[in-house]
């Protein structure tokens, strides 16, 4: 049995898959197996994985029910007690798994293990993520607060992260019911009650372009989670109370542009205002119009590479 299981869910991604697993299969460690869940594709893609010839890799083909599904299908058919995930569309610099690995046995016991990456939106501009508390070179450990760590960049990005197959198990997996932050929901729910251990050395690419994602699609098509079911934990918590409402001031914002005010209202309701930055608040109250023309200047600064955040 190979120590660690590689799970990725594959949807009309065959023109980022071979890349994506080549990095997986050029990896510095290398006892693991790879469990590729073609999630009812329309394109070329399982075709693509068909041709490349490796033992390690396992192809099953379910019909399309969304990257939870898919996801939830690869760590049940996971051989590995120890499993790493990577989007179809996505890169791991040769020492990941290892790093990995290294925090699994030197912090055992976690819920989470995470390493840092760089965040790809053009050529000209690639940024890593930076926590600020865990700056340091090749810092690794057990984070002292996740969720004050987490409030501008995610410190457990999908294909950053491993998990053990119990604590998957056990937390009931991805919601099968979202398609929109359905692992921010399950980071949640595991960082809420146990450790995370991570590694700020930079060993993954997240593209933010590319074909089918889900984060692309029009908000009315997406289910978000609600976010309104950590009410205890958040109230003896102030930093997740913080986290969340981040999100849901995000979330809110979206289902404004999209013209779903009972939605918007909805989340707006459940957020403490003096967790926001004056801007994110601004931005809250801002007549739809006004907003919407703001959205469509702030997508015309990206394609410059100039970067906003509500967050900060």
């Amino acid at each position: 049995m190979a120590f660690l299981s590689v799970v990725i869910p594959l949807y009309n991604k065959q023109d980022s898959i071979a890349n994506t697993l080549k990095s997986v299969r050029e990896q510095s460690f290398m006892d693991f197996e790879i469990i590729i869940v073609n999630d009812g594709s329309t394109d070329k893609s399982a075709t693509v994985v068909s041709t490349i010839k490796d033992d390690r890799i396992s192809l099953f083909t379910t019909l399309n029910q969304g990257v939870s599904a898919a996801r939830n299908f690869g760590v049940e058919k996971a051989n590995s007690p120890f499993i790493a995930f990577i989007d179809a569309d996505d890169y791991w610099y040769p020492n990941h798994l290892e790093q990995l690995v290294k925090l699994y046995k030197t912090f055992p016991n976690c819920g989470l293990y995470a390493t840092n990456y760089e965040n790809y939106y053009s050529k000209n501009k690639v940024v890593p993520s930076h926590f600020e508390a865990y700056s340091q070179p090749n810092w690794q450990g057990i984070v002292t607060d996740f969720f004050e760590s987490s409030k501008v960049y995610r410190m457990a990005l999908t294909s950053a992260v491993a998990i053990e197959k119990t604590v998957l198990l056990n937390n009931k997996g991805f919601d099968p019911e979202l398609n929109y932050g359905e692992d921010l929901d399950l980071w949640i729910r595991i960082a809420s009650t146990q450790n995370v251990a991570f590694c700020n050395t930079v060993s993954v690419r997240y593209f933010f372009e590319g074909p089918n994602r889900i984060s692309d699609s029009p908000t009315l098509k997406r289910k978000f989670p609600k976010l309104n079911q950590y009410k205890t934990e958040e109230s003896n918590n102030p930093s997740m109370k913080c986290f969340l409402d981040l999100y849901r001031a995000e979330f809110a914002i979206k289902f404004k542009l999209a013209n779903d005010f009972p939605t918007f209202q909805f989340y707006k309701n459940q957020i403490d205002l003096n967790n926001l930055s004056l801007k994110t608040k601004v931005i809250l109250k801002l007549p739809t119009l006004i907003l919407k023309v703001l959205y469509a200047f702030k997508k015309y600064l990206e394609r410059k590479n100039i970067l906003i955040s509500i967050y900060h």
